[in-house]
């Protein structure tokens, strides 16, 4: 796309112009995970020696209009396919407040509400443990939501899964964005 110049400044308009629609775009980073990186071996599963706690993230550029967050992180199993499939969830959050821009590690000040593990035994963060030397992509997104509630409630819920907070949030978001990573 050819940027639009002013005479006598030329590169200078196109660099802000440029700085200015990036940031308002809703993104989504970590401080230890790169996109198409690899997860860090601290926050790997207890079985392969790390922690099991969710990782840090933040986002930033969330649309005007914007009432609250949720957060979903998932993996597609070799056997399920996206988009016909539901995939496995690692991580179900909502009710995140409209002024809040990140989760520390492990989400130590409980922000939000959460949903099923990965097997639906517990509520809250799967960690990644993937078997074997086999590795796995997973991919946490970020939704800017246009309401402050989802009409899942405010109480963390074992029966919350990933059906039902996409369902829920289906028509709310305004913009969404993701980091993939591998373990």
């Amino acid at each position: 796309m050819r940027l639009p110049t002013l005479p006598g400044l030329g590169t200078a308009v196109s660099i802000a112009f440029l700085s200015v629609s990036a940031s308002a775009e809703l993104v989504l980073t970590s401080p230890v995970i790169e996109e198409g990186g690899t997860l860090p071996a601290d926050l790997k599963c207890t079985r392969d020696g790390g922690d099991g706690l969710s990782p840090p993230i933040r986002w930033e550029g969330a649309p005007a209009g914007t009432e609250s967050f949720a957060v979903i992180m998932h993996h597609y199993p070799r056997d399920r396919v996206e988009g016909v499939d539901n995939p496995s969830h690692y991580w179900l959050v909502w009710n995140i407040p409209a002024d809040t821009t990140s989760l520390s590690r492990g989400n130590a000040e409980s922000i939000g509400t959460e949903g099923s593990d990965k097997d639906r035994r517990y509520i809250g963060y799967t960690p990644p443990c993937s078997p074997g030397n086999a590795s796995h992509s997973y991919t946490i997104t970020v939704y800017a939501l246009d309401s402050e509630t989802t009409g899942l409630g405010d109480q963390d819920d074992i029966n919350v899964d990933w059906a039902a907070l996409t369902g829920a949030i289906d028509g709310k978001v305004l913009a969404s964005s993701s980091l993939t990573f591998n373990n």
